[in-house]
């Protein structure tokens, strides 16, 4: 029998091959960006859309920005920074760029913005800005793949970064109660695939989702409905899944609008004091995912951004769980959002205990609890309560409604066993704090509403990781900016407004 030694002498070879076998290159010149106290030459200073660029990008820490190891075991040169890449990417967003030509060829008509970003320039001494300005500049392909394949959690430290900046602008009394209000929700993006336009004909069928479009092997088809259902477990209501073949003849569907190929963009956003919408978490997922599968997952960004719970949030009847409502009940607050009483019914009644009332209006024991697995999002506890007539034991009173269920066994009900499911039903929509609270939905409307200003809605890219970079990078800018329009009202007059439910 022969030993296979080549891959130990390849570990070896790489831990032994630490010397490039080239002889070093000179260290190029500092990093704007990253060393932001250093003097910039005159002519890079003193152009417009530098000064412009360092106002918008400049506050952001770049020397912190997490780039990729450089103590890698195996050979090669070290790889680039990626902060010039992301920023380049910010002003691609900025300038209505859709596409990498577009941004290469604005960022080598305006050298000293090259410059500024800090690519590693190619020097030439016969170059009146000292360097070549092509050479210097990254390929359009390059660029495109820096955008795929940056990792996503660096981008969220990006935005991470915009929010703190933006909390730093408030007084210390207001820094308490930033993002303490929130509101949520998803926006559906179209993949840049033949299946989402109608006047493309496709003789296999565009709407069946086990054939794959092969301009984008990420996206997903969908269902956009004028109308959001309400989660899984919300009382046994549940989204119908999406179709697979042209079930509905062409004259009925409009493709691009009602069922697609594409993705989701999830956010929560909240508002400073003086009116200002800003993005606090995003997440973007192919298209056949639920809206109340980002409820966690952005949760979680939320905390992590403010060290606490927000105590109210105002989102769309798609997120009508008992989840939802335990959660801000835990952080002290509640939620707003509108009942869907789904497929199987209305609201329930509870008497003061908690426990369900039947339809004669008397309180159901409780026959058993368990765990489920299956619906929802999470494993959680369910109960199932019987008619109070027959259970523990029958005590012979009839039925005061003569309900048709009493001769089979009574009436019986299952909910979740948390005061969630309680709060959903048993929640005064009519009142004054849930109408002012759920009218701050409109703060994300707004976000997005910039956000399909930048072109979101309809990404000229065609895979999934390359889309999600340029959605965080999408929020990241929504939140720079508004920044810019705070410390320029703060040079003026600054307001006092405040938009908080804490008493």
């Amino acid at each position: 029998m022969l030993l296979d030694f080549a891959a130990p002498f390849k570990r070896l070879g790489a831990s032994l091959w630490r010397q490039p076998l080239c002889p070093p290159q000179a260290p190029q010149p500092t990093c704007p960006l990253i060393h932001p106290d250093l003097p910039l030459p005159a002519w890079v200073a003193n152009d417009p859309l530098v000064q412009k660029y360092r106002a918008l990008i400049g506050d952001l820490p770049w020397s912190e920005f997490p780039e990729r190891p450089t103590d890698r075991p195996w050979p090669g040169p070290s790889p680039d920074p990626r902060a010039p890449f992301v920023a380049a990417f910010l002003v691609k967003l900025h300038e209505g760029k859709r596409f990498m030509s577009e941004l290469r060829q604005f960022l080598g008509e305006h050298p000293a913005l090259l410059y500024y970003l800090g690519f590693a320039r190619v020097p030439d001494v016969s170059s009146p800005y000292g360097f070549d300005v092509a050479a210097t500049l990254p390929k359009r392909r390059h660029l495109s793949t820096v955008l795929r394949e940056l990792p996503n959690p660096s981008l969220q430290w990006l935005l991470s970064a915009s929010v703190e900046l933006l909390k730093a602008t408030l007084p210390p009394e207001q820094q308490a109660l930033f993002g303490d209000t929130i509101a949520g929700d998803t926006q559906a993006l179209l993949a840049w695939v033949r299946e989402n336009n109608p006047k493309q004909y496709i003789q296999e069928g565009r709407l069946d989702k086990n054939r794959q479009p092969k301009a984008d092997p990420d996206c997903k088809l969908g269902v956009k409905k004028a109308r959001n259902t309400a989660p899984a477990d919300a009382d046994g209501a549940a989204d119908p899944p999406a179709p697979t073949t042209d079930a509905k003849p062409a004259r009925d569907i409009q493709l691009g609008v009602d069922i697609f190929w594409g993705y989701a963009s999830g956010i929560v956003v909240s508002r400073l004091p003086d009116g200002t919408e800003v993005v606090l978490a995003e997440r973007t997922r192919p298209f056949n995912h639920s809206d109340a599968s980002y409820f966690f997952p952005l949760m979680q960004q939320v905390e992590q951004r403010l060290g606490r719970k927000p105590r109210f949030g105002a989102w769309d009847c798609a997120f009508d769980a008992h989840y939802v409502y335990e959660y801000f009940h835990q952080a002290g607050g509640f939620a707003a959002v509108p009942f869907n009483p789904g497929r199987k019914g209305g609201k329930r009644q509870f008497d003061p205990d908690g426990r369900p009332l039947c339809a004669a209006g008397l309180p159901m024991p409780q026959l058993l609890t368990y765990l489920d697995r299956t619906s929802g999002l999470l494993p959680h506890r369910r109960e199932k309560c019987g008619c109070p007539l027959l259970t523990p034991q029958p005590n012979g009173q009839p039925c005061p409604i003569d309900d048709a269920h009493f001769a089979k066994g009574g009436c019986t009900t299952t909910l979740a066993a948390d005061v969630g499911a309680r709060i959903r039903h048993t929640l005064d929509r009519e009142g004054q704090a849930y109408k002012y609270l759920y009218a701050q939905r409109t703060m994300v409307e707004r976000v997005n509403s910039q956000a399909e200003a930048l072109g979101m809605l309809h990404p000229k890219l065609r895979r999934g990781r390359a889309i999600a970079n340029q959605n965080s990078l999408t929020y990241v800018l929504i939140n720079l900016r508004a920044l810019q329009r705070i410390r320029a009202a703060q040079e003026g007059r600054p307001s006092t407004r405040t938009t908080s439910l804490a008493a």
